[in-house]
């Protein structure tokens, strides 16, 4: 077996589903340009952060001195279904699906570092390595579709036609040299599903993304009041938004999370609205320490559950 199949089986065999291999060259200049005319035009809201390192973020050579690969691993995270009480229960807040698991860049760091070992166990230890996850500057998604994880959707997701777009994604950039595999050629044709399903107009029908207005944004990224408007629009959404996503044809007969280590917590699909309200900043410490919701921060979790409870009032 070649190296290449050795590291694609013991990431396999380390829980992720999806592998792939590509160089380091930049992000064609397509993909460049939109990241480019998106920033200038305002659409990524109050995500500063992605201002920061522009060349890094199309550049993966730029983050590690003779990089020469990155491996690329999805990690699938659809939940089984689940009877939610917010339907019949108006003091309910729901959670994305992603917030459900423990947070999945410890758990994905951790399995890649697994990797990494596993990689200098069979090669020179003179080999570097650089793990990513989601937080450095890098376009994880076009790098994962040129790896032949999946393809970038309407709804701006990367979307694997067995698994869907329900994906967490994490790289290992690295100086050893390995083939690189082929995109894959399906996509969305004329599905406008997740376009038609966004509550509030942030998935455009000429292919941009406003994050101004994307629920997600709101509830997680968003510092400050928002209008009437879109306070209305979020509903009983407390952490995150999975419309785009439920709605994706690629996403209903997609197979469910199958790693067992990736910890789920189906307490967390709806989370009681007072109980935030009251909770204190040890309390919410505490209880969400391995989770993504600890990164929102209690106080905009608060103004989440006021801005819920104001609209069941109206």
């Amino acid at each position: 077996m070649s190296l290449a199949k050795d590291i694609k089986q013991r990431a396999i065999e380390l829980g992720f589903d999806l592998v792939g291999i590509t160089g380091v060259w930049p992000i064609d200049s397509q993909q460049r340009d939109f990241l480019a005319v998106w920033l200038k035009s305002g659409y990524a809201g109050q995500m500063n952060y992605l201002h920061r390192n522009f060349e890094k973020r199309i550049n993966p050579a730029n983050l590690l001195e003779n990089a020469q690969s990155v491996i690329c691993v999805g990690l699938n995270y659809k939940p089984l279904k689940q009877k939610l009480k917010s339907l019949n229960d108006a003091t309910m807040g729901k959670v994305a699906s992603y917030a459900q698991y423990e947070d999945y860049h410890l758990f994905i760091k951790t399995q890649l570092r697994k990797l990494i070992d596993f990689i200098t166990s069979i090669t020179s230890r003179e080999h570097k390595f650089k793990i990513c996850v989601d937080s450095a500057p890098l376009a994880e998604r076009a790098l994962a579709a040129r790896a032949g994880l999946g393809f970038i959707g309407k709804n701006h997701m990367l979307i694997n036609p067995t698994l869907g777009p329900q994906i967490l994604l994490g790289e290992i950039i690295t100086t050893l040299k390995l083939p690189t595999d082929n995109p894959i050629t399906d996509n969305c044709s004329n599905c406008n599903r997740c376009i038609d399903a966004c509550p509030t107009g942030a998935l455009g029908p000429d292919g941009q993304f406003d994050a101004n207005k994307c629920i997600s944004y709101l509830t997680i990224e968003y510092k400050g009041q928002l209008s009437a408007d879109l306070a209305e629009k979020i509903g009983d959404r407390l952490f995150g938004c999975d419309e785009c996503v439920l709605a994706c044809p690629y996403k209903q007969n997609s197979p469910v999370c199958k790693n067992k280590q990736f910890k789920f917590y189906s307490d967390r699909a709806e989370l009681d609205l007072q109980k935030i309200l009251e909770t204190t900043e040890e309390k919410f410490q505490i209880e969400f320490a391995d989770s993504v919701i600890l990164r929102s921060g209690l106080d905009q979790l608060k103004r989440n559950a006021k801005i819920f409870l104001d609209n069941t009032k109206k």
